[in-house]
Order: structure tokens, then C-alpha cells, then sequence
């Protein structure tokens, strides 16, 4: 990868797109304006970066003419010395450029639409369902997305048979995006009397969330079907048949929202769940296809591989596609899953460096 002339063409478009903003005539056009204030934010970080790395290749030479001049031992040793430093420095920015130099998925800063399903385990199957959405939605509060709920199917000793729920904001499907999958809990449940360890499973979907420019539905493919709504949502729920269900028939997929007060709203809610579950499927060819080239594919396309393992009595969450351990899940499970998150990106960032360097 010819870091230079990246970084060069960078700066370079980063200075045309500052003097486009401040032309009038670019102001008054909303829609150029939104575009150009988008990739000017993309590349913002990398044209930064090209400065730093000419600020440290120029104090290199500059260090460099003094040792070979070697006129004075005391300043050719503290060039030598500040040149170590320059180098590490170097080292650690271009390894940092070369990532984000990797092309960004289109998808990643959409929104999202997260589905949570009980799986193996029963009862404990559908708490520990409630207890991945609490973590999720710590995790959305910390980065200051917004959560929508969609639908849901309460367990009746707790937890969530199913839960689906939207969030909105920054970089969300891109952050949200490796949860997909099965996950895997072992504890002792609340319910169990000897104190036996149990394993229990939930599977996550995290699909984009997108818009009818994205893909295209035939109404007449749609049959459309009202109920009444049951659990969170008021008083209301009992008395109208607010909540929606819209099956795609020649899919056979079947989408539903109650969570709105109105059928109208629950409707528009529906009708984007399902366009996200059929633009997914055909995400779901694309990344199978790329895994195929892949020796360590951290996003396979496998939707019902084991992802992860939440190990309770040991304190120990394992992410097995990067083989990463931690011991602290107490503190994951109340949002703070950044860490894997980042892991996983740059996994992925690195496989497609990789891709590319071999391409």
C-alpha cells in the first residue's frame, strides 16, 4: 500500500472540498452542501494524520543532517535519541492510517434494527434474552443513540421469548453489526435448586436499516394484518387493533410491530423492519461470497454460528471467531462492550487489508 500518494490525494481533496464550502453558490445548494460536509467529515481524520506524518518525516531529516554533521556529541545524541522516538511514532501512525485507509462499508453508518430471540434453554433461554437487550441498551446509552422498541413477546418468568427494537445515531450498524449470531450463556439459573451449572442460548440479528430507495416492494406481494397489542405500551393496547403484522408472501417473511399507539405508525415501523429483512438476506449472499476467500472470517454470513460465550461462574466472556477472552463480564453485561466491538472491527479491518494486499 503507497501510503504517500494515499495520503497525498487525500489532503489534497480534503483542501478542494474547504474551499467548495466556502463558495456561495455551493451554500445555498442544501443537497451538495449535506454531501460535501459528509466526506469532508470522512476524511477529515486521515488529512490530520498526513500532517503529523510530514511533521515527523521532516524533524527525521532534520535530526538525520545533524548526526551526519556530528559537530557538537551532545546535540548528535539527542537527534539520535528524538530520531528512536520519531521512529516509533512513525511506526505506530502508519499501522493506524493503513486501517482507516481500508474502504468503509457502506452499510456501517446506517441505522440498525436489532432482534433477540430465546433459543436452547427454555426458561433461562428467554432471561438471558432480557439480559443481552439491557446490555444493548446500555450500550446505546453510552454512545447516545436512540432506541426504538419494535415488538415484543414477554417469557412469563421473565425475560423475552422475543424482542425487537431499533437504534438510530452514529456508526450504528457498523458497531452493531458482529453481534449477529448465537450466543451462549453458562450459569446457574435463578429457577435451579441443586445449583447446577446450565447452558442456555439466544441468537441476535442486527440488520441495517433502509430506506425504499434501497430496495423495492410490490404492495401487492404484501398481506397485511391487524391485532390487538399486548404488553408495554398503556392503557390503549387493550382497546384497538393498533398493532400490525405484514407477511411477504413470496418470501414468507413475517415482520410485526405493536409498540406505537397508533396503526399508522405501527404500520410505517413494520413495513421498514421488512425492507431491512430482505435487503439482509442479499447482504447475507454478498458476505458469504467474500468469507469464501477468507482464512479467518470474523463476519462469515453464518447467522446461526456460536459467536460468543457468557460463562458466569468464572466471570469470562469468550468472543471464539477472534478467540478473545475477558474477565470482566459483570461490567459487559452492563454495556460496557466496547472492547469487543473495537476487537472485532479491527479484526475485520485487518482480513480486508489483507484481501487487499494479496488483491
Amino acid at each position: 500500500m503507497d501510503i504517500e500518494n494515499k495520503l497525498k490525494q487525500i489532503k489534497s481533496r480534503f483542501e478542494e472540498i474547504n474551499a467548495a464550502m466556502s463558495d456561495p453558490a455551493v451554500f445555498d445548494d442544501p443537497d451538495k452542501y449535506t454531501a460535501l460536509t459528509k466526506e469532508r467529515s470522512d476524511i477529515e481524520e486521515l488529512a490530520k494524520d498526513y500532517d503529523t506524518w510530514v511533521d515527523l518525516k521532516s524533524r527525521r531529516e532534520g535530526n538525520s543532517e545533524l548526526i551526519e554533521m556530528d559537530e557538537d556529541p551532545e546535540i548528535t545524541e539527542m537527534a539520535r535519541m528524538e530520531n528512536d522516538e520519531i521512529k516509533e511514532e512513525l511506526e505506530t501512525l502508519e499501522e493506524a492510517i493503513k486501517i482507516k485507509l481500508v474502504p468503509k462499508d457502506p452499510e456501517d453508518s446506517k441505522n440498525a434494527i436489532i432482534e433477540i430471540r430465546a433459543g436452547t434453554g427454555g426458561d433461562e433461554a428467554a432471561i438471558f434474552a432480557g439480559d443481552l437487550f439491557d446490555m444493548y441498551r446500555r450500550f446505546a446509552d453510552g454512545e447516545g443513540w436512540k432506541m426504538s422498541l419494535l415488538s415484543l413477546n414477554e417469557s412469563e418468568k421473565g425475560g423475552y421469548k422475543e424482542i425487537a427494537f431499533s437504534l438510530e445515531g452514529n456508526e450504528v450498524f457498523g458497531k452493531m453489526k458482529f453481534e449477529s449470531g448465537v450466543h451462549r450463556v453458562q450459569r446457574v439459573p435463578a429457577t435451579e435448586s441443586q445449583g447446577r451449572v446450565h447452558t442456555s442460548a439466544a441468537t441476535v440479528a442486527v440488520l441495517p436499516e433502509v430506506e425504499d430507495v434501497d430496495i423495492h416492494i410490490n404492495t401487492s406481494d404484501l398481506r397485511i394484518d391487524t391485532f390487538r397489542a399486548s404488553g408495554a405500551g398503556g392503557q390503549h393496547v387493550n382497546k384497538t387493533d393498533s398493532a400490525i403484522r405484514i407477511t411477504h408472501e413470496p418470501t414468507g417473511i413475517v415482520v410485526e410491530c405493536q409498540e406505537e399507539r397508533s396503526q399508522h405508525q405501527n404500520k410505517e415501523r413494520a413495513m421498514t423492519m421488512l425492507r431491512s429483512k430482505m435487503y439482509d438476506i442479499e447482504l447475507e449472499k454478498k458476505q458469504k461470497e467474500r468469507a469464501a476467500d477468507r482464512k479467518n472470517q470474523v463476519s462469515t454470513g453464518d447467522r446461526s454460528a456460536k459467536i460468543r460465550t457468557y460463562n458466569y461462574p468464572q466471570g469470562r466472556l469468550t468472543d471464539h471467531r477472534i478467540n478473545l477472552t475477558l474477565y470482566n463480564l459483570d461490567n459487559i453485561m452492563k454495556g460496557d462492550i466496547s472492547e469487543v466491538v473495537d476487537a472485532l472491527r479491527v479484526q475485520d479491518n485487518l482480513e480486508k487489508m489483507q484481501e487487499m494486499a494479496e488483491g
